[in-house]
């Protein structure tokens, strides 16, 4: 089930839609607080976002700036100004299609499905993985905790998937160096170990501490690990 978030303060329109919505197995979340939009975004992690270029306190191209500082999520805008100067700016600002006011619900639906098929058809799945309230986004290479990206190397990106793809389990460092080596470098011992020092830095500097764990003499795991 795909998750669509709608930033949308007109609580009609947002019924509506995810009413319609969920005869084709979409599932909308609106946004409860409009000055905390970008905390909610990062607790739903949707694959979609809509959002209204009129909101409270700060508008819709505020938003998808935001957004787009840590995420390359499709955004559709939804505005009644449906002026050039608007789509263009909607476009300019990241978004990915736009559609006026007043709009049919099943045409917006229509437009949702075909960006989600277009975005991840394309790519495959979109992996976002949690542990502890980060969420590692693997389309742009980034750990998000706490609202903050954590931008991530080819290297980190492989090692922290594989661990968090097997969250619960230890994996083992013969494991990790044969992820490492898809980066068509050479990888040794020493180099897997350089490469989760320098990430277990990096993580730790965001304020997650002992995220990966270590079984010394085996691997490495995140989560619980049933040994």
């Amino acid at each position: 089930m795909y998750r669509v978030f709608m930033i949308e303060d007109d609580t009609g329109i947002f019924e509506a839609v995810k009413e319609g919505g969920s005869k084709w197995d979409l599932q909308f979340f609106g946004v409860k607080n409009f000055r905390n939009v970008i905390s909610e975004f990062s607790e739903v992690q949707p694959h979609l976002v809509v959002v209204d270029i009129g909101l409270p306190y700060f508008d819709g191209y505020h938003w998808c700036a935001e957004i787009r500082k840590m995420s390359d999520v499709p955004i559709i805008f939804l505005s009644s100004a449906s002026d050039n100067m608007n789509m263009i700016m909607a476009m300019n600002m990241g978004g990915d299609d736009f559609v006026a006011k007043p709009f049919d619900c099943d045409v917006l639906i229509a437009k949702i499905q075909a960006l989600l098929r277009r975005t991840y058809d394309y790519v495959g799945n979109m992996l976002l993985l949690e542990h502890h309230g980060a969420h590692l986004n693997t389309l742009n290479s980034t750990l998000v905790y706490q609202n903050t990206p954590i931008p991530l190397t080819k290297n980190e990106l492989r090692i922290l998937s594989s661990l968090l793809e097997n969250k619960g389990k230890i994996v083992s460092r013969e494991r990790l160096m044969d992820v490492l080596w898809a980066s068509d470098c050479y990888i040794d011992d020493n180099t897997l170990t350089v490469n989760i020092n320098r990430l277990r830095k990096k993580i730790d500097a965001s304020g997650l501490h002992d995220f990966i764990q270590t079984k010394r003499g085996v691997g490495y795991f995140i989560g619980e690990a049933e040994v």
